[in-house]
Parts: structure tokens; sequence; C-alpha cells
């Protein structure tokens, strides 16, 4: 038996009272006992280290003389004491205060005197007690007691069987997990019927406390006694559960490593019979593989060095492999190899131009590139950072790029690396150590001077593992990363012949440092007439492709594209039209596949039948003849669009309204075309005083959009400025352009995407600042016919072309009050 369940087979050798818990099953003590079988005045023999409950058989050496002496004096009259557990262990003397309160009536079955002089006593619980009083201390102690019955009224209701039941599976569940206990226990269990004598039975002999088997023994309530006695033996099998489960898989690793070991030698003994190669013969292979290696000296002799150490390592040894795995590393990496590169640029511009439509720019940049390596015949890589909105095809980019120079194409994601380790590698020390991703790259490309695409570079994060963002500057550059030194590798490995080219959406989260060493090219998003070129050249043809259809099964109109383009996607790049564009070629590719009939070319009403109703609508220009509306221009990340200012003029006492969830840049703007505008009062023939006396509310619709820039700086003051004089606005006007205090017309960006907005909305005419006519002038001709771009220096040349000197059709009569009136504290209010 086992201290798991039955704590009985190991006796706990003690100084004092020893006691040898062996649970014998006794008679059932569910009746009471009177007269002289339960006396009033009990001996008590306090123990140590277990608890008696009724019913329950145990042996009790004793040693302290105040015990032998009650229980030789009780054996020689009726046999009955009372055993109470010690509450202080410690204690030899222990005194009534030392002793728990309730405790069971015992009848001493046998004593036996043991030869080195203890006395040895079989007792049998029979009644439970409390003690009442004490009645004498010596020679032992006695005290006063009344008795405790069960509680168990009715034995056959539902509820006591069932937690009988379970008591009885829970213990022959432990039964099952301890292979230690004796079967007879089973056998035990299978003859108790009274559920008070279980519950007693399983609580004397569970891997409990003494103070959590007094508890149970202190329960009036059976059913309660039962229930808590439930949960500890489930908390018992838990534990030997785990325990199995532990020593199960100890064995199973125990029986693999032995039947590992026994395979390895049978496969050595098979190895030697047949000739394959053993260690040595790997070593000298790896010797033979270093010979026709090109790498440099010193990585030479690293490599002899760490072979030298192979030798002298047991090939059964854990580092034997690692250092195997090394050394083939270093020979696998393609050391002074490189793939020739193809310095045809009529054959390289072809292939840009198949591949991609615009860019113009970047593919200047690259043929740039291959013509001073074609005149020099050895530079130094550049670093191309390609910076623009998702979707423009900067990665695929790369492949176009390493497929006209002939060279390797690798791309590495870099979005969400948190690890330096991914750059720079382990050191080989470590457990699981691998070589950084560049090197491995590398390998993988099989030449030294691949195009590797760094993709999301601005989406680089750090942690408590290192900041790769920082481990790029070497790698990133030109100066330093002909010595790149990977953690992993040790030696140093020349990267300055690889072609880097990353690929960012936001340069704002670069780290500045590494954003030094790269050359920022900015990839614009697609006009409307780009993004159509592309579907025709494209997008169309590799989506009949995909979808199992010839170009001869359906053709799609210019008109057609461009509605999908204008009312279905709002992107700077192209995948959602993509994905439009899919949605089109499923449809027809269902109804040739259920032979019905459908359009063989596809007009604009086909694609609105299609696609349903169009998820976006473009801001068109809204000629009116009110005062204050004027149309500005701005720029989203999906492209440029046109944006309305209002004004209007209330009586009031001169309090300016913002409205149309604005930045704080463009709040500014507002208060600064107010300030200027109010000092130019006398000369645009404003009286001073409706400033004072009229209160003015500015507004951009499309509130649910968030606003900013400064780009509205002067649309917002001729709004203002056209409101306070009710001048009419030249028809089919935009403009943009950022005001200062002084009446300057400062530059802004955007300016192509704006012009084009401008163009889709039947915008005429396009006031710009004069230092944008260099943005113009690097826009495409057919782009902007039909446009008249006027440049401004200052807020006078705008108002010069803006204004119209007649009133618009319902001028606002403004009066102003003769009256003195106490103008209001200068406010804004943004709503």
């Amino acid at each position: 038996m086992s201290k798991s369940f039955f704590q009985d087979a190991t006796p706990y050798l003690l100084a004092k009272d020893t006691v040898e818990m062996v649970s014998i099953v006794a008679t059932d003590p569910d009746q009471p006992l009177t007269g002289e079988d339960a006396p009033e005045v009990l001996p008590l023999l306090a123990v140590r280290n277990t608890v008696l409950f009724p019913g329950v058989v145990l042996p009790v050496t004793v040693s302290r003389k105040k015990s032998v002496r009650l229980v030789r004096k009780a054996y020689r009259g009726n046999k009955i004491i009372g055993v109470v557990a010690q509450k202080n262990t410690q204690s030899d003397d222990p005194e009534l205060a030392d002793l728990y309160q309730i405790g069971t009536m015992a009848r001493i079955l046998k004593m036996l005197v043991l030869p080195d002089g203890n006395t040895t006593i079989i007792i049998q619980g029979q009644q439970r007690f409390q003690i009442e009083e004490q009645v004498q201390d010596m020679p032992y102690l006695t005290a006063r007691v009344g008795y405790l019955t069960e509680t168990f009224h009715n034995k056959n209701s539902k509820e006591v069987k069932a937690l009988v039941a379970s008591l009885k599976e829970a213990a022959a569940k432990i039964l099952k997990l301890n292979p230690e206990i004796p079967q007879e226990a089973q056998v035990a269990l299978d003859n108790i019927d009274s559920p008070a004598f279980l519950t007693h039975f399983l609580s004397s002999n569970i891997n409990a406390e003494v103070g959590t088997k007094q508890h149970l023994l202190e329960i009036n309530d059976g059913v309660e006694r039962g229930t808590h006695l439930l949960e500890l033996m489930l908390k018992e099998i838990q534990h030997l559960e785990i325990k199995r489960e532990i020593h199960t898989k100890v064995h199973t690793d125990i029986d693999q490593q032995q039947r590992d070991y026994f395979l390895r030698q049978q496969i050595k003994v098979l190895q030697d019979e047949l000739g394959f190669d053993g260690p040595d013969q790997e070593i000298d292979k790896l010797r033979a593989r270093a010979k026709d290696k090109k790498w440099p000296e010193a990585v030479a002799k690293h490599f002899t060095k760490e072979v030298d150490k192979l030798t002298r390592l047991n090939p059964q040894a854990a580092e034997y492999p690692v250092s195997v795995n090394y050394v083939e590393f270093l020979l696998d990496l393609p050391w002074g190899e490189y793939t020739k590169d193809n310095f045809n640029l009529k054959r390289t511009r072809k292939i840009l131009d198949q591949d991609h439509y615009g860019m113009e720019k970047v593919k200047e940049r690259i043929v740039e590139y291959l013509a001073v390596l074609k005149l020099k015949q050895d530079m130094k890589a550049p670093i191309l950072c390609l910076y623009g909105p998702p979707g423009v095809g900067k990665t695929s980019l790369g492949r176009s790029i390493a497929k006209a120079l002939g060279r390797q194409y690798v791309r590495m994601s870099l979005g969400g690396v948190r690890d330096e380790a991914e750059i720079r590698g382990h050191r080989k020390t470590y457990v699981g150590a691998m070589p950084g991703r560049i090197v491995s790259q590398i390998k993988k490309a099989g030449a030294s001077n691949p195009v590797i695409i760094l993709d999301e570079v601005d989406k680089v994060s750090a942690d408590f593992r290192g900041d790769p963002s920082s481990a790029l500057l070497e790698v990133l550059d030109p100066e330093q990363n002909s010595t790149f030194t990977d953690n992993y590798l040790e030696v140093e490995y020349d990267l300055s012949r690889v072609l880097f080219i990353a690929t960012a959406n936001s340069l704002d989260t670069i780290q500045p440092a590494l954003r030094d060493r790269m050359e920022i090219i900015d990839v614009t998003g697609y006009t409307l007439e780009e993004k159509t070129q592309i579907a025709k050249k494209h997008l169309w043809p590799k989506l009949l492709a995909d979808h199992g259809l010839q170009p001869k099964d359906v053709n799609i109109t210019t008109p057609a594209l461009q509605r999908v383009i204008d009312d279905y996607t709002r992107e700077s790049g192209v995948r959602s039209l993509e994905r439009k564009l899919g949605a089109v070629v499923r449809n027809v590719a269902k109804h040739k596949a259920l032979e019905e009939a459908y359009p063989a070319t596809l007009e604009p009403k086909d694609v609105a039948r299609i696609l349903g109703a169009a998820i976006f609508d473009r801001d068109q220009y809204q000629d009116n003849d009110t005062a204050g509306v004027v149309t500005g221009l701005a720029w989203t990340s999906v492209g440029g669009d046109i944006l309305f200012i209002e004004s209007l003029l209330s009586r009031g006492r001169g309090k300016l309204t913002l409205s149309g969830q604005l930045g704080d840049v463009m709040k500014e703007s507002a208060i600064t075309a107010l300030s200027y505008l109010r000092s130019r009062a006398e000369e645009l023939g404003i009286d001073y005083r409706l400033f004072d006396q009229y209160d003015l509310h500015i507004h951009f619709p499309e509130g649910a959009v968030p606003k900013d820039g400064p780009s509205a700086g002067i649309a917002i003051f001729t709004s203002i400025a056209s409101v306070f004089t009710q001048r009419k606005i030249r028809s089919h006007l935009a403009m943009t352009g950022e005001i200062t205090l002084r009446g300057k017309v400062l530059p802004v960006g955007g300016i192509k995407e704006k012009i084009l907005a401008a163009r889709r909305a039947g915008i005429k005419d396009v006031i710009l600042c004069q230092k944008n006519r260099k943005d113009i002038d690097e826009i495409p001709a057919e782009y902007i016919k039909g446009l008249t771009v006027h440049y401004a220096d200052r807020v006078d040349d705008v108002l010069a072309v803006a204004l119209l000197p007649e009133l618009v059709k319902h001028p606002m009569k403004l009066t102003v009050r003769d009256e003195p009136i106490t103008p209001a504290v200068p406010s804004v209010e943004v709503q």
C-alpha cells in the first residue's frame, strides 16, 4: 500500500507514540453505544499523526509513561479508551488544551509488549465524542465526554446513494492509478454497505493532513462529510494522474534513447559492412569542396580551424552535428560568385515598360544605374527605397529589375520583424542558432549579387530582442556593407554588389538614420488614364487567363473601364480595381459555363448591372451663384479630389465657427485668412464694422471625412472675401495654395493628383502658387488639356482671377448698425 491514498504502508517513525496506520475494515458503527459500552468518563490517549474514525481498526505504538500506564490499566479493565488527535505535535506531555475537542472512543482489541520496551495496541474506533471537562491529569488524563451520533437520516435517499456511488468510484480510480495498493483494498470497499462507515473508512485512509482529517471527524452531517471527502479524493486523483503521466513520459524517453542507441550502433555496423562514408570520409569531402571556393584568406583559415575541430569531436556528441551544419553553411554560400549583368539598356527599358505602365522616374533611375555600371564595370550598388501608397507595384517592380539585369531575385518581407537576429543571425553557440535572413537569402539565390527586395521596411518594429532597423544600418550602407558580419557566420561577407531595393508606404516610421542611407524614389498613385492603360494591358488579359477565358470570349470598352475606376474604386494603386474587374470576369465565366447569352463587349451599363450601384461618387463642379462657395483641391491617399468651402454670415458679435471635422492646420489657415482679410478690409470695400456685427461660419461639406493640411488657405480666403463683398466667383474655377499673414501664396504638394482631379470634375481654370509651375511642367500635356493654370505670388493675384466685379444674383444685404456696440472677445468655435 502507498501513502498516496492508504497511508498505512510507511510507518511514521517518531520519537514518541509512532503510529503505523494500517486500516482494517471493522463493524458498522451506525448504532450508538449505551450503558457500560459508553462510559461517561474516558481516559484520553493523545496521538500525534493520525485521527481515529469510528469502525476503523488501527495499531498504535505507545512509549510515553502516561500513555503506557493508561493502556495497560484499560486493557486489564473494560478495554475502553478515548483517542484524541494532538494539536501540538511537539509536546511530549500534552495537556487538554493541546488536544482537539472531538475524538473517538475506542476498544483495545489486543496489546503486545515489544522487545524494545514499547507497547503496541490494536484499537477499534467505536463512537465519536466531544470533551466536556477534564476530570484528572494524573496518573493519566481523563475527561467527561458527550457522545455524538451520525446524521445519515435517510440512507436510501437518491442523494445518499449517489454520494456513496461517487465515493466508491473515486476510490476505485485511486486504486487503479496506484498499482502499489493491493487488490484486497477493493474487496474491502465492495463489502462496505453502511454510508457512515464508508465515509469513516475513506476519511481514515485519504492522503491528507491531520487537521484535514480532524475536520472530517468533526462534521456531524454525513452528506456534508461525504461531499468534502469526495473533493479531497478528486484532488488526489488529479495528482496521481499527473504523476503517472510524468512517469510514463520519462519511461518512454528512456526507452527511446536506448532504442536510438542500439539502432545507431546497428547502422554503424551496416555502414562499415557496405562501405558507406564514416565521419572521416565526410570530413575529407568537406575539405575537397573547400578547394574550389573563391573565398578570402581569412575565411579559409576560419574554415580550416572549424574542420580541425570536427576531427577532435566524437560523432555521437551533441556538438558534432551543429559544427557540421555550420561548416556546410560556409561551403554553401556563394563566395565571390556573381551572375553576369545584362547591359542592353534598350532591352532593360523595354522590359520595364512591358511590366509597368508609368513610373518614369523609377525606370529612368534604373537605366542610369545600369549605364554607369556598364561604363565603369564596378560600382557599389545604391540603396533604393520605393515610397508610395499600397498597390502601385513597388514590389513587382523589383522582379522586373532583376529580370532586366539578369540577376537572381530575392524578396524579404520585413513587416512585423521584431528580432535583431532576423537580420544579423544568432551566435552559433546558442541552442537552435540560425543565420540571419540576409545571408540565408544570398545562399538561396546562389550568387553574391542578387536583387533583394526589402519589403515593408517602414513596418519594422523593436522589442526586448533588439532593434532590427538599427541592424539594417550596416546592411544598407554602401560604405559598410562590404564587410558585413553575421553573428552566425562569424566572418565578413561582402554585400556591396547586392542591389537592395526597399519599399515603404510611409517615411515617418522609418528610423532617420536608416532613411538617410537610402535614396527615396516617390512612386505616386496612378491617374485615371494610367489606371485605364494598366487595366487594358495587364489586368484584363491576366484575369481572363486566370478564369479560363480567351480574349475572343469577351472584351471591355474604355468607358466601361473608366466606369469601374471612377464609381467602384478609390485608391492610388490597382488592387481594388483588379478585384472589381475579377468580379466582372467571373460573371462572364458563369454565363459561358451555363451556356447563357452574354454581351461580347462590355459597356458601362453592363458594368453597372454586374457590380451594382456605384460605391463612390466623384465630386463634380457645382456651378452656382451663391457668395462664399469656392472649390478647392485636395490630396488624399487614394488620389486627388475637389473640395468645397462654404462661408455664411449671420447677425452676431464677430464669432468665427468652423465645421467639417478639420485638423489643426486647416483651422489655423482659416484664422490666418480671416485676420488678413480684416487687415485689407478698406481696400476691398468692406466696412470694418461688419466683422464685429456679423458671425462668420465656414463649413467644409462631407463632415464625416477628416480634413487637414495647408492647401486650402487661398480657397478659404477667397470664400471669406466673396461672402463679405457678395461678389461672384469665376465659374469652373478651383484653387490650392497656402496663405501667410503677409498675404503671400506658398506652394503645396500633390499637384499632379489635384490637377487630374480638377480635370475629372470639369474644372476649366486652376489657381496655383508660382513655385508650383515646375510641378505642372512634369505632367504630360495630354493630362492638362483644356485646363488654364493661373499662377499667383500674393493673395491679390488670386482675387484678381477669382472674384468678378459683379454681385451674385441674390446678394445678402449687409447693414451696419450706427449705435455703439460692444464687440465680442475674438473667439473660434469648432463644430
